[in-house]
């Protein structure tokens, strides 16, 4: 009974770990699309600028399945004798980890363009988004004050000033590289944490499974005697 209690206590910990993983992704997701739809300010220009091409939908997404994952895990727990919902959630914690897995590549692949990508970026914003991210990081231009050419605005007071000045692709792609790192990162690490959920699943199984076995050779070995 000991054993039993310790394998359910474990799964159950770490059932609560998925589904606030989940929350996190939920949350975030949510949290920064807001933040998109919002007009853009010092310090929120190079944060809405990034997360647009961050996919918060898919993230958002994986987060209702990792939802109902967690709902198909209580009727297993509650139900000790049956295994069918263990065994679904089991597939289902599969699709999970595989979708936070490709959204984390997605996001890594795109920090290996970061320089490519933020130029087009650039170039797509107007000028006053333009301005902003030049106030924020303290320069002039993308990757000079002529190429593209600087947004004059109290950072970049004149032509002459802004050609003293770095252009913004360096402290915008290591704002990037920064933030997107910590975003993979977190990731990677919801699908480590969905991996160990489903080595318990496997073990709860396994031990239900042993558990059941036993109990038929002791109703056996009681029909023999009777």
């Amino acid at each position: 009974m000991a054993n039993i209690n310790k394998i359910l206590i474990i799964y159950l910990a770490t059932d609560l770990l998925f589904v606030l993983g989940g929350a996190l992704l939920f949350g975030t997701a949510l949290i920064f699309e807001a933040k998109i739809q919002t007009a853009p300010s010092l310090d929120s220009a190079p944060t809405i600028l990034l997360f647009k091409q961050v996919p918060l939908q898919g993230a958002a997404v994986n987060a209702v399945f990792v939802f109902a994952t967690f709902a198909i895990s209580l009727p297993g727990v509650l139900m000790s004798d049956n295994r069918f919902w263990l065994k679904l959630q089991g597939w289902l914690i599969i699709v999970c980890a595989g979708f936070t897995l490709v959204l984390g590549l997605i996001i890594w692949y795109d920090t290996l363009q970061t320089r490519a990508e933020l130029n087009v970026l650039w170039g797509q914003e107007s000028t006053a988004m333009q301005s902003l991210l030049q106030q924020a990081f303290n320069c002039c231009g993308y990757l000079n004050s002529t190429s593209p050419s600087f947004v004059q605005d109290s950072t970049c007071i004149s032509p002459l000033i802004a050609a003293g000045m770095l252009g913004c692709v360096g402290p915008f792609s290591n704002f990037s590289n920064s933030t997107l790192n910590l975003v993979f990162t977190a990731g990677f690490g919801i699908v480590a944490l969905d991996v160990i959920l489903l080595i318990c699943v496997a073990v709860l199984l396994k031990d239900r499974k042993e558990k059941h076995r036993y109990r038929l050779i002791d109703a056996k070995s009681e029909f023999a005697v009777i």
